[in-house]
């Protein structure tokens, strides 16, 4: 079934790799533009290269994706890329404001903020710190470009997988303006407008654009108070003035401002939930979930699925807690391009603030066991970029120079806690822990006890031979057997075993109280790109390189209550630490760049690119390029990795992320006819994999092995290392991307696009200079990377016909499919997606010039039930399919999934002036 959609999908013919961009007229040329150029009506004008150039003629892997059709596929914010470009994957779980973006299946898991993303963001020159910046009303864009691979020589930021560029509508000196309205089912609006004309003659323009939307929770329904998340409440402000002394000299100003304050995101619990063995012949054998009857008894619900999707669209929220989601972006930024003569200057200064606040029940159901009530995220950034281009060597040589400097403040604020339920819980956890262990089943949990344990079945296991003495202590202990004095059972008699005082709370309440991590980032950069002319129009050679230096410091304060795991970690009893310590009571006090020599960190790095291209004719372009990327290290923000015993900043310090990039390139441009193809092999180094522990974010660098570790291959060096001068990339990604586009006939465009992505783990793994891994993380070597789909199709049809001279029509779909992929990064099986398809529709009538129109629109026409992330449910079990099979351990381990949005429909009216 798979090939022969695929097959028939590349009938279709094609926008791949990236998303098509259907023939749009050219851009006012960029400063780096030798000398103005002619364009056909279905060139499709990109101007990543820093000039303006038809995307056919380009040698690099890159997308283009027009506002036409950004619009007909009901775009608002970089998500709905996902349906236009192949390569390109953005998604988002716990924390929209920590999206992330993945293109050729590499892209910065999770969401912690001190990993900088691996697919750079840059809207209107400016770089934006994370990915989740783009998770948010855009306004008019005029085009975004997509640029598959490590990038750093055109841009001021750099990025090891790719890139994301923006481009916005900018000022006219014509009057106009337009407005549009829409509506849709979940009680779904939107206001848009903008108006721009002239302000002082043809020497000053401006615009400005607004956008409100709002929309009811569409995610999942609460099934304690009955309230929906996934709600949208948000808005965006942009002014802007051009301002043009002469013809020489351009200043665009800008200043934006947009506010979210949503409620996002829950979770679903996948289905079947089941206990999982493994019986004497080495078979896997499933039995009934131990941990829900044991929730479901304490008051807490589990929604399972009963229909034949793996998920419900219901989630149950502990009373009095909330997934608010408020944040801010903002800022001042200005272009400068000023034709010197021999060369062009361009200057883009920029000043950016963006705070993002969220609270989370952090177990995601309603019994009260985790929770979080404000985690705060804060960047200030200052960045300016400046860059000289021109000829020489009668127009041989087309050069660029540039420099880039940023400094960046991120202030992230956290707390989280145990809740009321904690304890109790705790106790029941313990009782079915040690009835699976023992094989004795629900006989040994007794809910309605005060230690959770049966103490009739714990008396006759204490007099069972077959139970090991040092067994026995603890069950006597834990339920309440053991003296009077422990009578109560459980946690509360582990306390009074240590001498911990049992008056103090040993979990409600306490945790993080405030953690706080303050990092500074100063980075500068000079970059340069050369295009040599070795046979003019026919030959040309690409030169790029980058130095990048980078200095981050990290002051930190912590304030953590949790005493009774500082205790049992320091007593005989510290086995049973696991859940008392699933908050980190042992991070001390915090550290300075002044008290910790650790806590600021240097990287100094050399990066690149060649690229050979030749045309044949002017109808086809080939080209091979070689380049180097780099993404910078630094520190995870997260209290999890301190160690115990001695706290400090080289605990959390990681390093950089070094990627070799290879490709081989064609383009064909018949006009009516484009296709590009390209082959990618691209091998990572220190690759920054970041795993979410069920309670945090934990981050490591991944290297590969050119020897068997651990006994094997396909495993992880958990006991013995590998030799420096043996260590090999811990991920390549392999491919093929192809796009296309056609246009048939008049008022036909059709695209389509393939993308293969081979993006795995090496075969054998370890951590940087062959120190151990996590043994939680047996399942990778050798496996596709998560959400990495070794196939992905998209395509689309537009027919915009004239129905007489007073109206048009639009009839517009598109869809996307992939296949497979793992949604978790620790690759369980149990967190697998299968294969699916997207759809958007469109219809439209128009008046004469567009100057009105309606349209009819849905978004996941075929209302595709899946997930983007799933993950295991914060101590609710543990253990994964794998395990079981391959080590025997029992598993009870539930997990949560984030949905997708299911299908939209609505209405929009526009007007333009």
């Amino acid at each position: 079934m798979k090939n022969i959609w695929l097959a028939s999908c590349a009938l279709i013919a094609a926008s791949g790799g990236g998303g098509a961009a259907v023939g749009q007229t050219a851009p006012p040329v960029a400063p780096a533009t030798a000398a103005a150029t002619a364009f056909d009506a279905n060139d499709i004008i990109i101007t990543a290269t820093r000039r303006s150039q038809v995307l056919s003629d380009v040698p690099i892997a890159v997308s283009a994706v027009s506002a036409e059709q950004l619009q007909n596929s009901g775009g608002s914010d970089i998500r709905q890329l996902n349906q236009l470009a192949p390569s390109l994957l953005v998604s988002s779980a716990t924390n929209e404001a920590s999206g992330v973006a993945r293109i050729r299946g590499i892209g910065t898991v999770g969401e912690n903020p001190g990993l900088e993303s691996s697919v750079a963001v840059f809207i209107d020159g400016v770089y934006r710190s994370r990915t989740g910046v783009g998770l948010t009303e855009l306004g008019e864009v005029d085009r975004i470009e997509v640029l598959r691979g490590p990038q750093g020589t055109l841009f001021g930021r750099n990025a090891s997988a790719g890139l994301i560029n923006i481009i916005t509508k900018g000022p006219s000196f014509d009057l106009g303006g337009n407005a549009e309205a829409s509506y849709g089912n979940f009680n779904y609006y939107r206001l848009a407008g903008s108006v721009t004309g002239p302000v002082v003659g043809d020497k000053i323009a401006a615009r400005i654009d607004g956008v409100y939307v709002k929309r009811d929770g569409l995610l999942l329904t609460d099934s304690i108070s009955g309230r929906k998340t996934g709600d949208r409440d948000r808005y965006l402000i942009r002014g802007q003035l051009l301002i043009k002394p002469t013809d020489d000299l351009s200043i665009r100003l800008i200043g934006d401002y947009s506010h979210k304050a949503e409620e996002c995101c829950a979770a679903a619990f996948l289905s079947p939930a089941r206990n999982l063995s493994r019986d004497a012949q080495g078979n896997v054998v499933a039995s009934p979930n131990s941990l829900i009857p044991i929730i479901n008894a304490l008051g807490g619900v589990i929604n399972q699925s009963t229909g034949s999707t793996p998920f419900s669209r219901f989630d149950s929220i502990t009373p009095g807690v909330n997934y608010h989601q408020r944040s801010k972006d903002y800022g001042l930024s200005g272009e400068v391009n000023w034709d010197l003569g021999a060369v062009k200057l361009t200057s883009i200064s920029a000043y950016r603030v963006y705070e993002a606040n969220n609270g989370s029940d952090a177990d995601f159901e309603n019994l009260d066991i985790l929770r979080r009530n404000d985690l705060d995220r804060k960047f200030k950034t200052f960045t300016q970029e400046l860059r000289l281009q021109g000829t020489a060597f009668a127009n041989h040589l087309d050069f660029l120079v540039g420099a880039y400097y940023a400094h960046e403040n991120l202030t992230v604020r956290d707390d989280l806690k145990f809740g009321a339920d904690a304890e109790r819980y705790s106790n029941c956890v313990l009782a079915d822990n040690f009835a699976r262990a023992l094989g004795v089943g629900a006989a040994l949990v007794n809910v309605a006890d005060s230690s959770c344990f049966n103490r009739t079945t714990a008396a006759a296991l204490l007099g069972s031979a077959a139970v090991p003495a040092s067994v026995k202590g603890q069950i006597a202990l834990l339920s309440g057997l053991s003296s009077p004095a422990n009578s109560i059972g459980g946690f509360r008699s582990v306390a009074n075993a240590i001498g911990f005082p049992t008056a103090s709370p040993l979990f409600g309440g306490t945790g993080v109280v405030r953690d706080v991590f303050d990092q500074t980032s100063r980075n500068y950069a000079f970059f340069t790109h050369n295009v040599i002319s070795i046979v003019p129009d026919k030959l040309l050679l690409t030169i790029g390189a980058r130095y990048t230096n980078e200095q981050k410091t990290l002051d930190t304060s912590f304030n953590h209550n949790n005493t009774f795991c500082a205790a049992l970690r320091a007593s005989p009893l510290a086995a049973l630490g696991g859940l008392p310590c699933a908050i980190n009571g042992t991070s001390g006090t915090g550290f300075t760049t002044a008290t910790d020599p650790g806590a600021t960190k240097n990287e100094d790095r050399v990066t690149g690119a060649a690229i050979l291209s030749y045309k044949p004719s002017k109808a086809v372009l080939t080209y091979a390029s070689y380049s180097r990327g780099y993404k910078a290290g630094g520190f995870n923000l997260d209290t999890s990795a301190l160690n115990a015993a001695k706290p400090q900043a080289s605990n959390l310090r990681f390093e950089p992320e070094l990627v070799t990039n290879y490709e081989l390139g064609a383009k064909l441009d018949l006009r009516q006819f484009k296709l590009n193809g390209a082959l990618f092999y691209e091998e990572f180094d220190q690759f920054q994999l970041n795993t979410f522990n069920g309670v945090n974010f934990e981050v490591t660098n991944i290297q590969g092995c050119a020897d068997s570790v651990a006994g094997g291959t396909n495993t992880v060096a958990t006991t013995v290392t590998c030799a420096s001068n043996r260590a090999r990339p811990g991920v390549v990604s392999k491919g093929a991307e192809l796009e296309a586009f056609i246009y048939p006939a008049k008022d036909v465009t059709f695209t389509a696009g393939f993308t293969y992505q081979d993006t795995k783990y090496a075969k054998n793994l370890t951590g940087l200079g062959g120190i151990p891994l996590a043994p939680t993380l047996f399942q990778l070597p050798g496996s596709q990377l998560s959400n990495a789909s070794v196939y992905t199709t998209t395509g689309s049809v537009a027919w915009t016909p004239a129905i007489d001279e007073n109206f048009s029509a639009l009839a517009y779909l598109d869809f996307r499919y992939q296949s497979d992929l793992n949604t978790g990064s620790d690759l369980d099986a149990e967190k697998m997606q299968n294969g699916f398809i997207l759809v958007n529709a469109r219809i439209g009538l128009y008046g004469k010039g567009h100057r009105y129109g309606i349209e009819l629109w849905s978004q996941n026409l075929l209302n595709q039930q899946y997930q983007q992330v799933a993950a295991d449910a914060p101590l609710q079990g543990g253990g994964t399919i794998n395990a079981t099979a391959k080590y025997g351990t029992s598993t009870n381990q539930l997990y949560i999934v984030f949905p997708a949005e299911p299908r939209t429909f609505g209405v929009t009216v526009r007007a333009k002036f």
